[in-house]
């Protein structure tokens, strides 16, 4: 290991998606458009479940908690991003960064855990209905949804810790629009096998065991479905499915290529991307998703919004 008498660095340089001034102006437009519509679709969401009773149900405590979990992972990192192309500057503070990162990941640790709970009230609902009531108690529900909270706390803060043990010298541009872990521990000037082995660890704790458990319950699931007499039945139940199937594919399919895949196959370029889509695109989307092909919630959210205009006219 490096001695530690070196200076670490006080600030990075946040490189962003792009260094060509017409293509930021292009982008500060378009994420700003998305960012827009990411924060209304999912406080929406949030409040067409708690201003309806027929939707305190689990299913949609835990879409609530996902709609509230989306909302905050990119307001972690969009504003930022949009600040540092108006006002033209990319630096951000080394107590920022580590900030800005800690909420990165407990964010992002909520999305896949929430997403594998999910999965498993939807394996309730459809293997179990006679006992759907009984299992998913809102003692249970409450446990499903309030620790991963405290989960996202201590892996998030475990990063951290061990992020401020390391030095930083000489270069300190980020080839990112946020602070990542991955890009950051190319940057440090002392040894990061530890930090590197913790990440494995806690990707296969909160990525792969998670999409395990989804394919499990949905596994059971198809054969559960198979076995309804009725094609009627058959499509109504893969319907109560078919939305959180795109948002496992969506979440899923980016942070596997992200965080589990050799690091000899990744590139700047296709980190950036993939990290677009998990904290903007996928935070976006979801709410459209689960609510298009939803006839309970585009009702609470049709009356939410008459009893809006009905107020102010």
């Amino acid at each position: 290991m490096e001695p530690r008498n070196q200076t670490s660095a006080s600030e990075f340089i946040l490189l962003g998606l792009s260094e060509n001034p017409e293509q930021e102006t292009l982008l500060f437009a378009l994420f700003l458009c998305m960012y827009v519509v990411t924060v209304v679709g999912n406080l929406l969401i949030i409040l067409a479940i708690s201003s309806d009773s027929h939707l305190h149900t689990p299913m949609y405590f835990f879409l609530a908690n996902l709609s509230l979990v989306d909302f905050c992972l990119a307001t972690n990192t969009v504003p930022k991003m949009l600040v540092n192309i108006q006002i033209r500057s990319k630096s951000i503070s080394y107590p920022c960064c580590l900030t800005q990162m800690y909420f990165f990941h407990f964010f992002g640790i909520m999305d896949s855990v929430l997403i594998a709970v999910m999965a498993y009230d939807r394996f309730v609902a459809i293997c179990h209905p006679l006992h759907y009531t009984t299992i998913m108690s809102p003692r249970l529900c409450g446990l499903l949804a309030g620790g991963p909270w405290v989960f996202s706390y201590f892996i998030s803060l475990t990063h951290i810790l061990l992020m401020v043990c390391l030095v930083f010298c000489g270069n300190n541009k980020i080839p990112h629009y946020f602070c990542d872990l991955t890009p950051l521990l190319r940057l440090s000037c002392t040894d990061t096998s530890v930090n590197k082995i913790f990440v494995l660890i806690v990707a296969g704790m909160v990525i792969t065991m998670p999409f395990i458990c989804i394919l499990a319950s949905y596994a059971r699931i198809i054969v559960a479905i198979m076995k309804v007499p009725s094609a009627g039945g058959r499509k109504k139940a893969f319907s109560t499915c078919s939305s959180h199937l795109s948002v496992v594919a969506l979440f899923y399919g980016t942070t596997i290529g992200v965080y589990l895949c050799p690091s000899s196959v990744r590139t700047a370029v296709k980190e950036k991307a993939s990290a677009v889509m998990y904290t903007v695109v996928t935070p976006m989307l979801n709410p459209f998703i689960y609510s298009l092909r939803n006839r309970d919630l585009k009702g609470a959210l049709r009356k939410l919004v008459n009893r809006k205009i009905t107020s102010s006219s």
